[in-house]
């Protein structure tokens, strides 16, 4: 694969896909994003799709991370151990042609504490390549399945999991609140909390969040709905993660990489639960770190 030259960057989810064509300078030159996750693709259709990249693209080398490379993506690519770095990383790159290959995820092989992480490795290693992140560090990238990561001298040392995405979207969709969740909470549209958000954040202290959510149901069937139910769930999820994940990793303020809506709503309940505001210097756009870390990949291999 030419390591200098103008390619493109795939970063491929379980349910959703943006590619961009990068320049040799780092610009983004043109972008793509779909709703064509892994789990889309139907057996023996990811060739068509890469060739639908370059088509809309650009015929150029291609270099993809995320659930791409899971067992349920193109290719089962293997894990890297933790602790894991840019080297490690970039020696575990598994190539299925000369210009098209599939970044490895990261594992953390403790039998106390089992854990994986496909396409978060990407945005740490770009958020350290563009200077916006210390080599030591406690990072946090929420998602459907948020990460807690601590960085020691650059190398991903240790990492943690929460479900908390997806735990909110099952009890949005499928549990017996639903009809109380279906609305847009306060924090939906911006980085404005809103008041069911921080309400929920605060009954997170209580250290019981299944308990707490049932006050979405009682205060229904009393005849005083709340005013934000999505926001009072959201911020009980999110703040028992924040509490659990702070005390787990025994860290400071941790910094932010991800979607600005997402990392605007942890910034939120991080400020609540250490007393004090996040500095927006500790927030990094989550796309942005992925583009510069698949070009630090490039680098790191030429």
């Amino acid at each position: 694969m030419e390591r200098d030259g103008p390619f493109i960057a795939v970063d491929w989810g379980t349910t959703n896909r943006r590619a961009w064509r990068i320049a040799p300078g780092g610009a983004v030159e043109e972008a793509l994003a779909d709703a064509r996750g892994i789990l889309e693709i139907p057996a023996g259709g990811f060739p068509g799709e890469v060739a639908f990249l370059r088509q809309r693209l650009g015929d150029l080398p291609v270099l993809m991370g995320g659930m791409i490379g899971s067992d349920r993506g193109w290719r089962a690519v293997p894990y890297v151990p933790c602790p894991a770095d840019v080297s490690s990383i970039a020696a575990g790159i598994q190539w299925i042609d000369a210009r098209t290959g599939i970044i490895p995820g990261i594992a953390q092989e403790r039998r106390d504490a089992p854990d994986v992480m496909r396409g978060e490795e990407v945005q740490i290693i770009g958020a350290l390549a563009l200077g916006d992140l210390p080599r030591d560090a406690l990072v946090c990238l929420p998602g459907t399945h948020a990460k807690w990561v601590r960085l020691v001298d650059g190398r991903i040392a240790g990492f943690a999991t929460w479900m908390t995405g997806e735990l909110y979207a099952l009890i949005r969709d499928h549990s017996i609140l639903a009809p109380q969740l279906a609305g847009e909470d306060g924090a939906a549209h911006g980085s404005d909390a809103g008041p069911g958000f921080a309400a929920g954040v605060v009954a997170s202290g209580a250290g019981d969040p299944l308990g707490q959510m049932f006050r979405i149901r009682a205060a229904a069937v009393l005849g005083a709905p709340m005013a934000d139910a999505p926001g009072f769930a959201s911020g009980l999820l999110i703040g028992a993660e924040v509490r659990a994940a702070m005390a787990l990793m025994q860290g400071e303020a941790p910094w932010l990489i991800g979607r600005g809506d997402l990392t605007a709503r942890y910034a939120a309940a991080i400020a609540q639960v250490i007393g004090q505001a996040q500095d927006t210097r500790r927030v990094i756009d989550g796309d942005t770190a992925f583009r510069a870390g698949i070009g630090a990949l490039l680098k790191e291999m030429s």
